[in-house]
């Protein structure tokens, strides 16, 4: 009989394309992860894998019986987390992936909520890029995502993973106190502070200058806003920045309200077949909470 827990490992293998990589998500060595294989190989009478370098592909046996049990390792993890809602009390580990934004101005309100209402339950939470963030919830680094959407710009949809909305944050120009600039029109000529090329936020900002009737000049690359906040105090920058960045406090720049009034739109992410799980419920229900009462 073939055993569910090499199915899986078998499954990762296809997602991650390396066993360091299945080694290193799951916490296991890569000597363990390869002799467990090599025991479903024989259960199964069939190669599965073949290896091109340090990377390992999925013979057509191994693909079908991925293809063929990706069903069934869904129904179980539904069955176990079926199991743990059986139970009043919310306990476990929820591992949280969030964009940095959302860590300084929902999670820790949210994390305080947790200790009072929740306190047998953890949380792990790591810094991602909603992009990327998505996709390691799907393949099971994570279990649960706050990501976002800025406008005409859809975050990849998954088909196992579910979406529940959080709220919409505005998004406007930040200039120097007592810059001379009122529009985005005005900043043509000065110096752009934006996140790396790739991620959503800076399709949408350069796409928004160019709207404008401008090529920005992206003179400052960081992922980190509160350098971009720093940039833009110090008069060395211009920037499009999130409302959520403040977390609450008083802004320290100028903040320009941007033609259509734009917004990002927030929301949370699980695998459907855990997302009814107590302990990702809960978790959800406080980050809603901790949006709300954000300023």
């Amino acid at each position: 009989m073939l055993d569910l827990k090499r199915l899986s490992l078998l499954r990762e293998v296809e997602r991650r394309g390396t066993l360091h990589a299945v080694a290193r998500a799951l916490s296991y060595s890569p000597s363990t992860i390869s002799q467990q294989l090599g025991l479903l190989e024989r259960e199964a009478g069939v190669a599965l894998l073949e290896r091109s370098g340090r990377r390992v592909h999925l013979t057509a046996a191994g693909q079908l019986l991925v293809a063929r049990s990706s069903a069934l390792l869904d129904e179980f993890e539904q069955l176990e987390a079926d199991l743990v809602a059986a139970s009043a009390t919310v306990t476990g580990t929820v591992r949280l992936a969030v964009f940095q934004s959302a860590a300084l101005g929902i999670v820790p309100r949210a994390l305080s909520l947790l200790a009072a209402e929740h306190p047998q339950l953890r949380v792990e939470i790591t810094q991602r890029e909603p992009e990327s963030a998505l996709d390691e919830v799907w393949a099971r680094t994570f279990d649960l995502v706050i990501a976002e959407e800025y406008p005409a710009h859809s975050a990849p949809l998954r088909r196992d993973l579910d979406r529940t909305p959080l709220g919409r944050d505005a998004l406007r120009l930040a200039v120097a106190p007592g810059s001379e600039v009122t529009s985005i029109a005005d900043a043509a000529t000065s110096a752009w502070v934006m996140e790396p090329r790739g991620t959503a936020s800076r399709h949408w900002a350069e796409q928004t200058c160019r709207l404008a009737g401008f090529e920005p000049d992206v003179r400052f690359e960081t992922a980190d806003l509160q350098a971009h906040i720093r940039l833009v105090e110090t008069g060395h920058a211009v920037a499009l920045l999130p409302d959520l960045v403040w977390a609450g406090r008083a802004p320290t720049v100028s903040l320009i309200t941007l033609a259509g009034d734009p917004h990002r739109t927030l929301f949370t992410a699980a695998r459907a077949s855990t997302a009814g799980r107590p302990a990702i419920a809960a978790v959800r229900d406080v980050l809603a909470r901790s949006v709300t009462a954000t300023p």
